[in-house]
């Protein structure tokens, strides 16, 4: 019961955040439970946090940007430009 509770505290603290630190916040938690469970230690989690926050943090930037979409080149960089249709 304690963990559902604290579950709903974590969703409503995130709500009445912009999308990409919606994105962060959702991002670190995520990273932080796969970099624990993939490595067995914290080091891992506190890896998988940083990993997951910088991630969910530009994927949530993209989403404030209407009309603009994130895309990868040929040499695996990242960038943001116009959607395609």
């Amino acid at each position: 019961m304690k963990k559902i509770i604290a579950l709903a505290f974590i969703g409503l603290s995130i709500a009445s955040c912009t999308p990409t630190q919606q994105g962060a916040g959702t991002g670190a938690a995520s990273g932080a439970i796969i970099g624990g469970a993939v490595t067995g230690n914290v080091r891992g989690a506190a890896v998988g946090a940083a990993v997951g926050g910088v991630s969910g943090a530009l994927i949530g930037r993209v989403s404030e940007q209407p009309g603009q979409c994130y895309y990868r080149d040929r040499y695996g960089r990242r960038y943001i430009d116009d959607c395609r249709g």
